[in-house]
């Protein structure tokens, strides 16, 4: 991801507790069933069943979840630009 750094992003992931919501390969006690699991995230056709599967809309909908999609239960979590890029950057890895 142009303008991510996979470390960073992992952290992020941790900090932001993606895990408490969602399983994710990687990431010690990423067991969450909230949400979807993350497994193979990168080989999606689309993200939340209404977006094409591109770095820059898995940007947008870490950004503000609800903005792209209402009836989403992810809520928006107020992610900079710059920490959605990172998360994008390690999640593009799965």
């Amino acid at each position: 991801m142009a303008g991510g750094d996979f470390e960073r992003g992992k952290s992020a992931i941790l900090r932001r507790g993606c895990p408490a919501c969602h399983t994710i390969p990687g990431i010690a006690g990423a067991e969450g069933l909230v949400g979807p699991p993350l497994t193979r995230i990168a080989s999606r056709v689309y993200l939340a069943g209404v977006l094409p599967n591109t770095p820059e809309n898995l940007v947008r909908w870490l950004q503000d979840p609800p903005a792209v999609h209402p009836r989403t239960a992810m809520p928006n979590m107020g992610i900079p630009e710059q920490e959605a890029r990172d998360i994008t950057a390690y999640l593009l890895t799965l």
